[in-house]
């Protein structure tokens, strides 16, 4: 089986989904708030994007602020272990080992090939990323 969007009782694969999460000893109210903030190398600027009211907020910010230029050599590392930390969560960790193996799939509308899939197309970082997790926690609970 596949689930293939992170959307109703799948949302919380998703990294707009609330779920508090130190990364880089910051909190932030979901894994996409910590994604964007990783891409400065201010914490002044870390700290704004951590204040912000919503994931889409955060993303915005993200897309016009000044990034590292290494940046593109680093996003996977980055996404995988702010996804890592994201699913310490007990229930998250619980509701991922609940997909069993089912093949995760970022599907999207808005035309992201990279992370997700849209109209059959994309790469699915993100949906192998957490895949990946899975396999992680399944592995060390045998």
């Amino acid at each position: 089986m596949t689930i293939q969007f992170f959307t109703g009782e799948n949302r919380f694969l998703s990294s707009f989904y609330p779920a508090i999460l130190c990364y880089e000893e910051i909190m932030y109210p979901t894994a996409e708030h910590a994604y964007q903030a990783a891409k400065s190398g201010s914490r002044e600027i870390k700290l704004i994007i951590a204040a912000l009211h919503s994931p889409g907020q955060a993303k915005k910010y993200g897309r016009e602020m000044e990034i590292l230029p290494y940046w593109n050599d680093v996003k996977l590392i980055v996404m995988s272990r702010v996804v890592r930390v994201k699913f310490k969560h007990p229930a998250l960790r619980q509701w991922l080992l609940d997909t069993g193996d089912e093949k995760l799939i970022e599907g999207n509308t808005w035309g992201d090939t990279y992370w997700g899939v849209c109209r059959g197309e994309g790469e699915n970082h993100l949906g192998r990323i957490i895949m990946s997790i899975r396999e992680e926690i399944q592995n060390a609970q045998r």
